[in-house]
């Protein structure tokens, strides 16, 4: 049986820069589905009805006409951030084809003489733009699709605040169409206003001297993160994340989370991380807030409460890190019954007493434990000396 489900890619140069397979769907189907812009550019010749997506957004319209010939039009490749990749996971692969046009990365691309397998590839299209933070790095090019006309001002905003304010930008508008154009500048002197709402960032990051070098491999600098204290120290921080080891798409607990430190570098080290942050003091739950978005993980969930009675009805995690309360009753043994098979617990202990639990939980359950110490140079005198930090028991069991 053909497909019922056509999904058309359409550039800014409308139905003339479709080829026969789309032209000959969109002529045949009987109703056609897309917003009001890629709608307009089509023909009188197609006589289907046009039909605009509901608002809130749903594809229930399409899936309701299974069975009879439909086309859907996305912009550019609409399996790229597009509404093709959002059917195929509703509609089996022998109902639906999908006819891509150029994507305006692509053509952006092209249009600067830009290696496309070079260039970070971004969508802050109904995303937040916080999450561009994490991909800030000196000499690293950028294409990010906006949300609207006000997004290459946003982008320009979080560029400065993070110390990349010599970063190049430039706007591409209505790629492939008649209106085409670009505007340049750089992040820290960018005053344009009047942009389409049709419009992609590229982006040169540059970093002045004194910006902090946020490295997606774990131990950020101390001072990324805004805290009280509560927070577990750069290299301790690294040597936990190793034994955490995060790996694309998997879902980390961070049990008493203080600022979300190794939430968020858990989050960091893939796009696809996930991390659950529960902490039940409210000046720490602000904290986490606030280091999420400057450090471009703003889709860590914070629970606000105390383990183990806010571990109750949380999605089964893949790893889970304790970093406070280990010694309150029952915090490591729910966290240990919630783990996936083959899940890894990490727990970090500072006092005799929480060191105890550790022993005594590994006698029962097993795992390995660390002791790290560490020593940083400090003055005494006219000279230096070593000065050394608490030393920390870390525990690491993998689920059987």
């Amino acid at each position: 049986m053909s497909p019922w489900l056509t999904v058309v890619g359409i550039g800014e140069d409308g139905y003339k820069g479709l080829g026969r397979n789309a032209r000959h769907a969109l002529l045949q189907a009987q109703q056609v589905f897309g917003g009001a812009r890629q709608l307009g550019l089509l023909p009188p010749c197609i006589q289907a009805a046009h039909r605009l997506w509901p608002s809130p957004f749903s594809l229930d319209p399409v899936l309701e006409q299974r069975g009879t010939p439909v086309c859907v039009l996305a912009s550019g490749d609409p399996m790229l951030f597009g509404v093709g990749a959002s059917l195929s996971r509703q509609v089996c692969d022998d109902e639906m084809r999908v006819i891509p046009a150029p994507s305006s990365y692509s053509l952006a691309a092209a249009r600067l003489g830009w290696p496309l397998q070079d260039v970070v590839t971004l969508s802050v299209v109904a995303r937040p733009v916080a999450a561009l933070n994490a991909q800030f790095h000196n000499g690293l090019r950028l294409l990010v699709l906006s949300n609207d006309g006000s997004s290459p001002a946003a982008i320009a905003a979080q560029l400065q605040e993070r110390g990349y304010g010599p970063s190049r930008m430039i706007v591409l508008e209505h790629l492939g169409g008649a209106a085409e154009r670009q505007i340049e500048g750089t992040a820290g002197e960018w005053n344009a206003t009047d942009i389409a709402a049709l419009n992609l960032v590229a982006i040169e990051c540059r970093a002045l001297p004194d910006a902090l070098r946020l490295s997606p491999l774990g131990g950020l600098p101390d001072e990324a993160f805004r805290h009280d204290g509560q927070l577990t120290k750069r290299d301790v921080r690294a040597i936990t994340l190793a034994r955490l080891a995060p790996t694309p798409g998997e879902l980390m607990w961070d049990v008493g989370a203080g600022c979300g430190s190794i939430g968020i570098e858990w989050m960091r080290a893939h796009p696809s991380c996930r991390t659950i942050a529960i902490e039940a003091d409210e000046g720490r739950q602000q904290m986490i807030e606030f280091n999420r978005n400057a450090l471009g993980v703003p889709g860590l969930q914070l629970v606000r409460g105390r383990a183990p009675d806010a571990l109750a009805g949380l999605e089964q995690p893949d790893a889970v890190f304790i970093g406070g309360g280990v010694t309150r009753e029952g915090v490591l043994s729910a966290c240990w019954q919630s783990l996936r098979p083959g899940g890894r617990l990490v727990a970090n202990a500072v006092t005799l007493q929480s060191e105890a639990t550790l022993v005594n939980w590994r006698e029962q359950h097993g795992g390995e434990l660390t002791r790290i110490h560490l020593a940083h140079a400090k003055p005494l005198g006219d000279f230096d000396t070593w000065r050394q930090a608490l030393p920390i028991t870390l525990l690491e069991a993998i689920k059987p």
